[in-house]
């Protein structure tokens, strides 16, 4: 294979990663952002002060912090096939991508309002 056949090949793949990546930054963000900051007002001394809510949600954040992205991805093929219409493709690839991403985003959301 030379060059010419493959340079349009990675071309598609560099534009198709950074359509994957685009949209599941920009829903992690939209779905980290409230989970984070609903984490600081919920803890103890919170606005929000319920330590059984932020107990749950501080555990859903870990559980799927803690999950590999494959069997995510696997678990995930249903309903990939629900919201998108395909379980292959770029599409698909950023509802896993995505709901791998919120939990970390949510950390790191509430780590920082800590901070502050």
């Amino acid at each position: 294979m030379t060059w010419s056949d493959m340079e349009p090949l990675l071309e598609q793949a560099c534009w198709d990663t950074l359509y994957m990546v685009g949209w599941s930054a920009l829903i992690a963000v939209v779905g980290g952002l409230p989970l984070g900051v609903l984490l600081v007002l919920t803890d103890r001394g919170g606005v929000l002060q319920n330590v059984v809510v932020n107990k749950v949600i501080g555990q859903i954040v870990n559980i799927a912090r803690s999950m590999p992205f494959i069997i995510l991805m696997v678990a995930l093929i249903s309903f990939t096939r629900l919201i998108v219409g395909t379980t292959i493709g770029p599409e698909a690839a950023i509802v896993p991508l995505a709901i791998g991403a919120i939990p970390f985003y949510a950390r790191l959301v509430e780590t920082s309002v800590r901070e502050v």
